[in-house]
């Protein structure tokens, strides 16, 4: 049984449908629940679910930003170049302009986190099973 069990169940915000869009840039399921989709406002919200052992490609937000607001379960974050870094529910990541970065669950816990995204994202190559298994 995996860790975090609950988060499936969308405990604070809906945990939506699973992530067909943007399949192709994870390894595993995701599930996307789009909780801002305003034009004016410039920035997209949304609730993502990370089934255990899913994670996102190395991507990189060009001419934005990206904050990620862990609500539950247990997960991990990398930047190129830096060790990653364990969250939980209360974490906050900040992500800058042109980094590339990665995150996702850990191999045996439900994760979820809203994402405020501004600009556009480059996906780029999957995170290699050696690195994160090693995790």
């Amino acid at each position: 049984m995996a860790k975090y069990e609950e988060v499936k169940n969308g405990v604070i915000f809906p945990v939506g449908e699973k992530n067909e869009a943007y399949a192709q840039y994870f390894v595993g399921q995701s599930y996307l629940q789009t909780l801002v989709a305003d034009l004016q406002v410039n920035v997209g919200v949304g609730n993502v679910t990370f089934e255990p052992g899913c994670r996102n490609n190395w991507h990189i937000h060009r001419n934005g930003f990206q904050l990620l607001l862990v609500t539950g379960g247990e997960g991990w974050y990398q930047e190129e170049g830096k060790p990653a870094q364990s969250l939980k529910a209360g974490d906050v990541i900040v992500t800058q302009d042109g980094v590339k970065h990665w995150h996702g669950a850990t191999k045996d816990s439900w994760f979820e986190h809203i994402a405020i995204t501004a600009g556009t994202p480059e996906w780029l190559e999957a995170v290699e099973n050696e690195i994160y298994n090693r995790l």
